[in-house]
């Protein structure tokens, strides 16, 4: 389930919104001032192994596999 963010030109501030299904964006209003006046804003992502997961060798790329430490 994606989170986007919304950015108010009513009141400038930004929110999250948790989406279930693509539709569930429209009619949406500003969690601070309920204004529809809303653009959703392109975020990053973030790509990161579960917790516990093993990294594939080479997913590290141009990353040293020394430590530095003797």
């Amino acid at each position: 389930m994606p989170i986007y963010e919304f950015h108010c030109e009513e009141c400038n501030k930004d929110f999250e919104h948790l989406v279930l299904i693509a539709s569930a964006v429209d009619g949406l209003t500003c969690k601070h001032c309920n204004s529809p006046n809303i653009k959703k804003m392109i975020s990053t992502t973030s790509n990161q192994p579960a917790k516990g997961a093993a990294i594939p060798a080479g997913a590290l790329s141009g990353c040293s596999s020394s430590s530095g430490f003797s």
